[in-house]
């Protein structure tokens, strides 16, 4: 049974598939893959909440095109709601970033192998 959240040591090819995940696929899936699992989830969460906020947007502009199609009459811009989501969603991946690059450093740094056997 594990007792705590200490970050587990990974070896270096699970460290690049972790930073693969985590730049490339969804902000903080590395991390929870990693072992990173309070950063994980703010990362993940972070990221989830900024790609809301740009669907939200997206709805908002598509409904906006249709009234304007139909009455002609020019909506108030929901332009804020766009950029909010791709503010909240680089935090999540520039934070992302650091800890893909603290797990690479980690596992660099980690020995690999059985212990040498003593003479």
């Amino acid at each position: 049974m594990k007792t705590s959240f200490a970050a587990k040591a990974v070896s270096p090819a699970r460290a690049r598939n972790c930073f693969l995940m985590n730049q490339f696929a969804t902000p903080g899936l590395g991390s929870l893959m990693a072992g990173r699992y309070m950063s994980g989830a703010g990362q993940l969460l972070l990221s989830l909440t900024g790609f809301g906020l740009v669907v939200g947007w997206f709805v908002c502009v598509t409904i906006q095109f249709v009234r304007v199609m139909d009455t002609g009459t020019q909506p108030a811009s929901v332009a804020w709601l766009g950029i909010m989501g791709v503010i909240v969603f680089a935090m999540a991946w520039l934070w992302a970033l650091s800890t893909s690059l603290q797990i690479l450093r980690a596992a660099r740094d980690t020995p690999q192998g059985p212990p040498p056997l003593p003479k």
